[in-house]
């Protein structure tokens, strides 16, 4: 498995020591493509997708998958107050120019796909196609109130099999399309082993983040910053039962967006699994129709 990507390691605006994976170094010559996960996610959710683009799809592409400050195998922040979306942006703005990227296909699932939003604002240029992960410019309280319902009151399994029905215990409602291998590709991404016990691959603290969200007012909306993104082609995709982006905010995006593609996937709620279905073939061919080689 390690075979198919290095690490690279890099160095935050602040100092602080960063993870991202690299599939595909030697796809020098296409457009990369830029992977950013949700919350409390990293880079190993991507995995599989990162394989298919970097190796297997029709134009064979370098894939950057990060894990944000206090994710996976970057470094936990000691001030809670960096953990902010304007603050991973401009992480993943620094990862990019020690890399050399100037262009690139971004693919943002949920926290990363307001991430992208932000960059639309901070480096237009760099964006050439969005891929956009069950996340939009509005959110539903009720997608936030889930999230931050089981992230506050998360298990800790002995194993994976107690791991699993876990997920399954939270989240198997809104994914009856999953099957175990699926749930176990989950299991594998988000926990970690340390010392032989099983440990969420995050900063625990992340949680807490959370804690100020007011769910009895409306969250705050990114439309300006979505219309902002209208000469960049975006790929809408929604579980046909998530919680957190409603089939009337992805109509409202598609009606604001001329360049806009939607994708419902059946079976799945917040966030589908890019890797399940006809997925990875559907993002390869956005890309290849709407941002070249």
């Amino acid at each position: 498995m390690t075979a198919s990507f290095s690490d690279f390691f890099y160095s935050s605006p602040d100092g602080l020591k960063l993870h991202a994976r690299i599939y595909g170094e030697q796809n020098q010559d296409t457009l990369p493509v830029v992977c950013l996960p949700g919350l409390t996610r990293n880079a190993r959710d991507f995995h599989e997708l990162a394989l298919y683009l970097s190796t297997e799809a029709k134009t064979q592409r370098r894939v950057v998958s990060f894990d944000y400050r206090g994710r996976g195998q970057s470094a936990y922040d000691p001030n809670l107050s960096n953990y902010t979306v304007g603050v991973e942006a401009n992480d993943i703005l620094a990862g990019l120019d020690q890399l050399d990227i100037k262009e690139a296909a971004f693919i943002g699932t949920s926290r990363g796909g307001l991430i992208v939003h932000l960059l639309g604002v901070l480096r237009p240029t760099i964006l050439k196609a969005i891929v956009l992960n069950d996340v939009g410019p509005a959110l539903e309280i009720a997608g936030l109130a889930h999230i931050k319902s089981y992230l506050g009151k998360a298990p800790q399994p002995q194993n994976i099999g107690e791991a699993v029905e876990a997920q399954r215990a939270a989240h198997g409602q809104d994914f009856p399309a999953l099957n175990t291998a699926d749930w176990q590709r989950m299991v594998a991404a988000i926990y970690r082993d340390e010392d032989g016990k099983l440990v969420t691959d995050f900063d625990p603290r992340l949680v807490e983040t959370l804690a100020g969200v007011d769910l009895s007012k409306p969250l705050p909306t990114l439309w300006p910053q979505f219309e902002a993104l209208g000469n960049v082609p975006i790929l809408a995709i929604r579980g046909s039962n998530s919680r957190l982006l409603s089939e009337a905010t992805m109509n409202e995006m598609a009606r604001r967006h001329s360049r806009l593609r939607t994708v419902t996937v059946q079976g799945q709620g917040h966030a589908p699994f890019l890797e399940t279905g006809n997925l990875p073939k559907a993002i390869a061919d956005f890309i290849d129709e709407t941002a070249g080689h």
